[in-house]
């Protein structure tokens, strides 16, 4: 039996339909039916079809590793997997190229700034002096509200986000924007750490959050979940951190 057939198989005698095992793993519902199918070419390679494979597996009950063997005896053992391979976003990332400062244009600002400072002075020094109010008091010397504070430096920081998970059990993660835009997905062996850093809120998926133990903010949130039952957790300005989980 293939090992789509299998993991069809299996999921019709667990009384699931294929919309649930996509809910429950995160994994798209064409994905899951070309998957059953024997078909792999929308999981975008090797390596993210064995994280799939496994998320299935795990959900339907069945071996994640028995599945993953036959997958590899069919396509081939894995090869070296690079850091680069592993972070990449599915979608590229445009980087602005650096341009040089404009000299020229800063000279004139500057120059223009300095005139006309000093045209501001030359009138202010030709000007009469307010008037005194009653009481002697010049109407200057009132106090003013106070201007509201700038933002700190620690503040600005305060909206970085710093992940860091470690696997005592295979996980598959993805990390998205709160529009849908998937940054990157990930699978972290067990016995891996990895750490990702955010300047934006971000959409967590975690395939497998009782394997894992995750840090935010320098945060220990423990395990986030249960074996085997994807979560989707949401970080970013504004939002509590979930709690410690315990067990």
């Amino acid at each position: 039996m293939s090992v789509g057939d299998a993991l069809a198989q299996a999921r019709s005698q667990a009384g699931l339909t294929v919309a649930q095992v996509s809910q429950l793993t995160c994994i798209r519902e064409t994905i899951i039916r070309g998957i059953e199918r024997g078909d792999f070419s929308a999981c975008g390679g090797d390596f993210y079809a064995r994280g799939h494979i496994r998320s299935i597996a795990r959900v339907v009950g069945l071996d994640p590793e028995e599945l993953v063997r036959e997958y590899d005896a069919i396509h081939g053992a894995p090869t070296a997997i690079t850091a680069a391979d592993v972070f990449e976003p599915s979608t590229p990332i445009r980087l602005k190229e650096k341009r040089s400062a404009n000299w020229s244009v800063v000279m004139v600002l500057v120059l223009a700034a300095v005139l006309g400072y000093g045209v501001f002075r030359l009138v202010d020094h030709g000007t009469s002096a307010p008037p005194v109010a009653a009481g002697g008091t010049h109407p200057s010397s009132s106090k003013s509200p106070a201007a509201s504070p700038s933002p700190t430096h620690s503040a600005v920081h305060h909206h970085r986000l710093t992940i860091r998970l470690t696997a005592v059990q295979d996980c598959w993660v993805q990390f998205a924007k709160p529009n849908g835009h998937v940054l990157l997905q990930a699978y972290v062996l067990s016995g891996n750490t990895r750490t990702w850093r955010f300047r934006h809120a971000v959409s967590m998926q975690i395939g497998n959050p009782g394997g894992i133990v995750l840090t935010v903010n320098g945060k220990d949130l423990g395990r986030p979940g249960t074996y085997g039952q994807p979560i989707t957790l949401n970080f970013g300005p504004g939002k509590k951190l979930p709690r410690a989980a315990t067990g």
